[in-house]
């Protein structure tokens, strides 16, 4: 844990089921995380793990959703070009296995950026600190604790 926060010291127990919720979000997507938030709610640390963990699988989420209506919008609109004749009039329009393509890229890179995450704050929880995601970690101190961490102690 960082000297430079006034926080509690976590138990061993609380370090492990910590570091259950980063290593499950690799494996469970967000279902992991989701019983360890419910049930050790009450130990602030597992809390704030757990709930950085919720918090990035659901913009994943939300970005896989968008993702996909993005993709079935791009083969709708291909297939009204098309025409409804029956017979292809052409060749098969690029724009279809483009969007194709870059949706299966950046998938590929949410699934390498949960790894990584995962692989770094398992390792993170296990130490007993406090580590935030970058962009969410504040967020989620800011719901476990009530208030946000100061970056240095004055």
């Amino acid at each position: 844990m960082a000297p430079d926060y006034d926080l509690p010291s976590p138990s061993h127990d609380e370090r492990t089921t910590a570091m259950l919720a980063h290593l499950l979000m690799i494996f469970t997507w967000f279902i992991g995380p989701l019983i360890l938030y419910l049930v050790k709610r009450e130990s602030r640390f597992v809390a704030f793990h757990s709930l950085q963990a919720l918090i990035f699988q659901a913009f994943c989420s939300a970005l896989s959703i968008v993702m996909m209506v993005s993709w079935f919008l791009v083969m709708i609109g291909t297939a009204a070009t098309q025409g409804g004749s029956g017979h292809p009039s052409g060749p098969p329009p690029v724009a279809f296995f483009v969007t194709f393509g870059l949706i299966g890229i950046l998938w590929m890179g949410v699934w390498v950026l949960t790894l990584v995450l995962g692989i770094v704050y398992t390792i993170k929880a296990t130490n007993g600190e406090w580590a935030g995601y970058p962009l969410i970690g504040r967020w989620a101190r800011h719901i476990v604790l009530g208030r946000a961490l100061p970056t240095k102690k004055p």
